[in-house]
């Protein structure tokens, strides 16, 4: 155990060009900027060893970006161990692409800048916040706590019937696959039952101060994706951007570090009383002028920054009381296997059709804007256009590809796992103090998370969903058994890479590992 030393550093990240904001089946080119993206970083070295946060407002980390961040800082300063960069994606669906070369698609008429040469650029901005956090480190302390703040809701509703049952029921590869269960399904329904999860209104909290003892940043874990915005054509750091503003308001120029728990099944809408929640908003805000799309979300957007604010506050007047100058760190990074979602022969054969079904389809371009062919398929079908329109063009031509991506990833997979049953995952676990932080690269289910904190020997466990990987991929959500028999977006073959018996292998290697740390490594 020694004396810890602690750097924060950030950069804002985003763009004027006219980039692809991912977080939806079709392409959106950014308009401007709503609020600014920011990638985090913070470094808590204990002497022994050290901790590397890396936080970014997107909505996951693919495409080598955790491996161009990597290399970028051992460039620039190789004493710093980049293999113990822990990376997480907020989910803001508000970001900057990042991945593959988004060009690549028909676009006539609309200008489009290469998230490529985006993913270089800011894979050397947050190389520069690690390396300045790094060398930065100066003596000062921790205090963590928790509070609570309602932030997320339920968002997989479940019925008494099977929706795939119903007369002219839609199948197809995104929304249409529900069962008994459906993403934002309808809860004014007559065979509406319950909610399939809860929700978590635990916020994690650890403090820094410098060695005066004061504020100087703080890591805040919210298990809900930060996606009240995620309709947006302007880049957002979502509602993680009114949080800073408001904690900014009352403690100064402190840093934040959002982190996201896991909250695959979660989101931060309700579902019904949405006509309560608008007579609430017109009797508490009154009038608000505000240049987002969807004025509700923009209230709903303060209200949760509201809430934040109010937890903050509470744990930070007693958390304070103990500020912790030396603690054990202990970092741990190693890959884990987990048992992949296997795809049927019955599950091949359709993505097999699917796919040749939609090779069929033409993208629309300048020179021939007349018409888009129709298919059964709502996600592809558009309406027949008057003369050329670009944007509508774009939009129909990315949510082609997309779904013809979706059945290829199929087919790819099934080819997979018959030489490679398990899908390698990078876990990390860190130990300071009393507190531990784990990480999984999924949109994990709630429920894994509460496995975990309820078998974690430390006070406080914080888990950090939708972490970088190494490689091309990254994301994907991880749905529980439940979720699993109640089908429907989330919980299908397209969406889960790993099966709730693998959801399981990773609780067990996680608590496995907080043990092994807290036992002394």
């Amino acid at each position: 155990m020694g004396r810890l030393s602690i750097g924060w550093a950030s950069r804002d990240v985003s763009t004027t060009a006219p980039i692809n904001i991912p977080g939806q089946f079709h392409m959106r080119i950014s308009k401007g900027i709503l609020d600014p993206v920011t990638t985090t970083a913070l470094v808590v070295d204990g002497g022994d060893d050290l901790a590397i946060f890396l936080s970014l407002d997107a909505v996951v980390i693919r495409a080598h970006l955790l491996d161009e961040v990597r290399e970028e800082v051992r460039k620039r300063n190789p004493e710093i161990p980049a293999e113990k960069i822990l990376m997480n994606a907020t989910h803001a669906h508000t970001g900057p692409s990042h991945y593959d070369d988004d060009t690549e698609i028909p676009h006539d008429g609309m200008e489009i800048a290469s998230s490529e040469a985006y993913r270089h650029w800011l894979s050397a901005q947050a190389a520069d916040a690690v390396v300045e956090a790094y060398e930065k480190r100066a003596p000062g302390g921790v205090a963590y706590g928790y509070g609570y703040a309602v932030v997320a809701h339920s968002r997989r509703v479940v019925y008494f019937d099977d929706l795939s049952k119903r007369p002219g029921a839609v199948i197809n590869s995104t929304h249409g696959v529900n069962g008994h269960a459906a993403m934002y399904g309808n809860t004014n329904d007559d065979q509406f039952s319950h909610y399939e999860a809860g929700a978590d209104h635990f916020v994690n909290i650890m403090f820094t101060f410098d060695a005066g003892e004061h504020l100087t940043g703080a890591i805040v874990n919210i298990p809900c994706p930060s996606q009240n915005s995620e309709q947006e054509y302007m880049l957002s750091a979502d509602y993680w951007h009114d949080i800073r503003t408001a904690l900014r308001g009352t403690y100064g120029d402190i840093f934040v570090l959002p982190q996201c728990a896991a909250a695959g099944d979660l989101s931060p809408r309700i579902l019904h009383y949405k006509d309560a929640q608008t007579r609430r908003y017109r009797l508490k805000y009154g009038e608000i002028e505000t240049p987002a799309a969807n004025k509700s979300e923009r209230i709903n957007r303060m209200e949760i920054a509201e809430r934040v604010k109010a937890c903050f506050d509470e744990v930070y007047a007693w958390a304070k009381k103990e500020i912790y100058t030396e603690l054990p760190v202990r970092h741990s990074v190693r890959t884990v296997g987990l048992a992949r979602r296997i795809i049927t022969d019955e599950e091949y054969q359709y993505a097999v059709d699917g796919l040749r079904a939609l090779e069929g389809e033409r993208y629309i371009r300048a020179e021939e804007p007349a018409k888009t062919q129709k298919t059964d398929d709502p996600l592809v079908q558009e309406p027949e256009l008057e003369g050329f329109d670009p944007q509508a063009a774009l939009r129909s031509n990315s949510i082609l590809k997309a779904s013809r991506n979706r059945f290829a990833e199929i087919i790819d997979r099934y080819e997979l796992q018959k030489t490679q049953p398990e899908l390698p995952m990078e876990l990390h676990v860190i130990q300071i103090g009393d507190i531990a932080f784990a990480s999984n690269r999924f949109e994990l289910y709630m429920d894994y998370q509460h496995r975990i904190q309820a078998r974690s020997p430390f006070v406080q466990t914080f888990i950090v969903q939708l972490a970088g990987q190494p490689g091309v991929e990254g994301g994907s959500y991880l749905c529980t058994e439940r979720g699993a028999w109640g089908r429907g977006y989330s919980a299908s073959m397209y969406c889960n890479v790993v099966s709730p018996e693998g959801g399981q292998q990773l609780v067990e290697e996680t608590v496995r590992t907080l043990k092994e740390l807290y036992q002394g490594g």
